[in-house]
């Protein structure tokens, strides 16, 4: 009985296997422009935003070797497809003003709070977390593009 409880077990895991995640890049609506090519971002906050923001918040996600295991993978796409729902900086441009304005304000709250990046992306990419300066600094900008 255990051991068909564990074949059946195996077989699941590799039969899921082959439902793969969406990993295209998402179409871009035409004079759309990042972030970084719509506005004035200084080098280092560009850099920390490619660092710790993009992989879930931009059109430029580098997926990582576990995002071709199931049901790890599941995850990581819902991540990617929620955060990108919410923020795109590759689309930054066709946001409203206003919009453009609230999410700087909610990216100042996030980020000074400690909930941006997440905790399970820092897990596996530990380059991606910012010390204090970083945050300090990363949340001044926001706060600073947010009026």
């Amino acid at each position: 009985m255990k051991k068909k409880v564990i074949l059946a077990l195996v077989a699941i895991l590799v039969l899921i296997q082959f439902i793969r995640i969406d990993k295209s890049v998402p179409t871009v609506p035409e004079g759309a422009k990042d972030i970084t090519a719509s506005m004035e971002v200084p080098s280092d906050i560009a850099l920390m935003l490619k660092t710790s923001c993009y992989d879930c918040h931009s059109n430029e996600t580098v997926y990582p070797w576990y995002s071709n295991i199931a049901p790890v993978s599941w995850l990581l796409g819902n991540h990617i497809k929620d955060g990108r729902k919410h923020l795109n900086f590759s689309v930054w441009s066709t946001y409203p003003d206003k919009r453009m304005k609230h999410k700087m304000e909610e990216c100042a709250e996030l980020v000074e709070e400690g909930e941006m990046p997440m905790d399970q992306y820092l897990w596996m990419h530990s380059n991606a977390k910012l010390n204090s300066d970083q945050t300090a600094k990363l949340v001044d900008w926001f706060k600073a593009n947010s009026h």
